[in-house]
């Protein structure tokens, strides 16, 4: 004998509905806490005083004349410490994307002895974060004299490229066809040209997440360039603007704001030049590697 509830099951389109509802809710609350501190930081930038103090968040008497100071002001590193940021940040995007591009084709392509083994190193050197290896990087640097210099910090981040990004490329290189390989090698061509002629071409997607990662990473770290650099001239802008707020009787709040949302621009600039390529990029490495 059955027993009736009374209740009607939720048809398909209502729970549909619910579903899309939920998804977008849980959008919107993460677009507001990204969006607040963004917002905040520029309308401080805005804000005419220096102090955290009376800043509001759409100023009344909102004003440039921070970011005036950052580019005109003789007082201000700030444009050397963006021209050292470039320079890192373009160096580590195209020798890391490199070495990784080419480390990758080797453990895809080749079989040698240490190969199963280098790969299991790799996912191992994942697991472990830098600051273990600070220690060791600062006394690496201070033997070979490169402490306090754009060289070593671009080389530290370049070889910390290989191991966080090669097992990823190297499994996007597995599911291109070996018969392009095998056809090319039919016709004369050798594994350089193999590589650079055959599969960097096809591998345009992946090697953009790597590049823009890679280029991003500079911009946003400070403990490295903390360890490293010593001299304020070759201080990158992580490193530059943490001391607006850090100095003792520092009140630079609205400049640091300024200067923070400067960051953002190159970034943007590579973000769009290699959009094309990073949403099939990051949907093969994740379903690929």
């Amino acid at each position: 004998m059955s027993i009736k509830t009374g209740k009607k099951p939720i048809s398909s389109k209502n729970k549909n509905l619910i579903e899309l509802i939920g998804i977008y809710t849980v959008v919107a609350i993460m677009f507001v806490i990204i969006l607040y501190p963004l917002v905040w930081a520029f309308g401080l930038s805005l804000n005419p005083g220096r102090g955290l103090y009376g800043a509001q968040i759409i100023p009344e008497n909102w004003s440039l004349v921070h970011y005036e100071w950052l580019f005109f002001d003789p007082r201000s590193d700030y444009l050397i410490w963006y021209k050292n940021t470039l320079i890192i940040a373009v160096s580590v995007s195209f020798l890391a994307t490199f070495f990784v591009a080419l480390t990758a084709y080797a453990f895809s392509r080749y079989r040698f002895k240490g190969r199963k083994n280098g790969l299991y190193a790799f996912l191992l050197l994942q697991m472990f974060p830098i600051l273990m290896a600070m220690v060791a990087l600062y006394i690496l640097l201070n033997t070979i004299n490169l402490l306090d210099s754009l060289i070593g910090l671009i080389i530290i981040y370049v070889g910390g490229a290989i191991p966080m990004n090669a097992f990823l490329v190297k499994g996007y290189f597995d599911t291109l066809p070996r018969e392009l390989d095998e056809s090319a090698k039919i016709d004369g061509a050798g594994h350089f040209r193999i590589f650079f002629q055959i599969l960097l071409p096809l591998a345009k997607p992946i090697l953009a997440v790597v590049a823009l990662f890679n280029f991003m990473a500079p911009f946003m770290d400070f403990l490295l360039p903390r360890i490293v650099l010593r001299s304020p001239e070759n201080y990158t802008l992580a490193l530059g603007l943490f001391n607006f707020v850090n100095d003792e009787f520092a009140n630079n709040f609205t400049r640091f704001a300024a200067g923070a949302i400067l960051i953002a621009v190159p970034i943007a600039l590579v973000y769009l030049f290699l959009q094309r390529y990073l949403i099939s990029g990051l949907a093969s490495g994740a379903t690929k590697g």
